[in-house]
């Protein structure tokens, strides 16, 4: 009977074993000192690289002066670092009354913190980020149960997402040379919409479906009756007019007018070649987005896309956040022309196209457009020029172009094109 054998662990595997228990303990004290760095501020480390210095010189060239300004600095940097003892325990709150606004509008929010220890919590500061800002609020001491509220007002002067928060609190000593922060409550995404325009009128597109408007497309099957034709083979034989048929003795079927679903598509140029300024940019955005939400309150179906991705438009909400997050593309994702051609590949069924875009440009850009578009879809170009004191209307090829200089003028301009 044999009996088993363990091997001991050779000297590669223990000095594998040594470097992996190493490794391990020079990251945490990497993590550890970087935590000690972050705390101090600009002007710690200079009166660090001073300390360091002053003693340094001093002890070489017997300078006591310099030994005793070393002392000093260092007593300075330990009684700053005391202000850093002790924990900021505060219950953050942070209330945007709306997380959605119009361009020019103010956000108003609340920052509210309240103190559940059984101790007091000595005065702090509260930073609130803002996009690329930041907002400092001081806290005063709040004793056990006690809360302080902070009201703000954020400028919206821009269209966009601005990301406000996270909240940090901030503790630290009068001087600002050491400072640690910690975080609370999660960042609020502020969604500045652009500006639109409320208008009437006819309703743009067709309809495909029980409630449509019929075309001049005639069908063999369909809801809207036109007339009676005499039967071809295939036609459908649920389509048979008997009494027609009786009465004449040639077999006849219906023919109807074919309806079209109203599926209303937005194109938006963001391409800077399009454009000759950033106000015909934002321009460009607030006008798609006013037609979007008309076509929305006719209960169609809208798509809006722009080079490189399709927007969300099942509600006005959305289409508006998408709205704010659209920034303009470089020049290689293509300009007008290139966007109908993906508009036609993508959604060749829509029956009413609207291009919008920039006075740069040209005719023969927008022509080219034009006739990318799908079979059948009536097409509208609405072109943006600053500066033009009224709405101008031309055609070009099978589509009407509309050219406006303010966001005001597009219920007029609209109006010319449903005369």
């Amino acid at each position: 009977m044999s009996q088993g054998t363990i091997a001991a662990p050779g000297v590669g595997e223990q000095q594998a074993g040594w470097r992996d228990v190493a490794a391990l303990i020079g990251a945490r004290a990497l993590h550890r000192l970087k935590l000690i760095a972050s705390v101090v501020r600009p002007l710690g480390w200079t009166l660090l690289a001073l300390t360091v210095l002053f003693w340094i010189t001093g002890a070489l060239l017997g300078w006591r002066e310099l030994i005793m300004a070393a002392w000093m600095l260092g007593l300075v940097l330990l009684i700053c670092a005391a202000f850093l003892i002790g924990r900021t325990t505060y219950d953050v709150s942070l209330d945007l009354a709306r997380t959605r606004v119009v361009v020019g509008e103010r956000a108003i929010g609340a920052l509210t913190l309240t103190n559940r220890n059984s101790r007091p919590i000595l005065p702090s500061r509260v930073v609130l980020p803002v996009g690329s800002g930041r907002g400092d609020f001081s806290v005063k001491r709040l004793a056990a149960g006690e809360e302080a509220e902070e009201l703000f007002a954020i400028p919206t002067q821009r269209r966009g997402v601005v990301k406000v928060g996270p909240v940090s609190i901030v503790r630290g000593d009068p001087l600002g040379v050491f400072e640690r922060a910690h975080r609370r409550d999660d960042p609020v995404d502020l969604f500045v919409h652009p500006k639109t325009v409320l208008f009437g009128g006819q309703s743009l597109g067709f309809l495909r479906d029980l409630e449509g408007l019929p075309a001049a497309d005639l069908s063999r099957d369909d809801v809207s009756f036109h007339a009676l034709l005499e039967y071809q083979p295939g036609d459908d034989l649920r389509h048979v007019h008997w009494r027609s048929t009786a009465r004449t003795g040639v077999m006849m079927v219906r023919q109807f007018e074919e309806t079209r679903r109203s599926h209303f598509v937005i194109g938006l140029s963001r391409s800077r070649a399009d454009y000759r300024t950033e106000e015909e940019f934002e321009l460009a955005i607030s006008v798609a987005g006013s037609i979007g939400l008309r076509a929305l309150r006719d209960s169609q179906r809208v798509d809006v896309r722009v080079q490189g991705r399709e927007l969300a438009s099942g509600t006005g909400k959305r289409l508006l956040d998408a709205l704010s997050m659209v920034e303009q593309s470089k020049p290689r994702e293509g300009g007008i022309a290139d966007l109908a051609g993906v508009l036609a590949a993508t959604m060749p069924l829509a029956s009413v196209v609207v291009l919008v875009c920039g006075s740069s440009t040209r005719a023969e850009d927008l022509r080219q457009a034009c006739s990318r578009l799908p079979f059948g879809a009536k097409a509208l170009a609405v072109v943006v020029q600053s500066g033009l004191e009224q709405p101008a209307l031309r055609r070009i090829a099978e589509a009407d172009v509309v050219t406006v200089g303010a966001l005001d003028q597009l219920p007029l301009a609209l109006q010319k094109v449903l005369a």
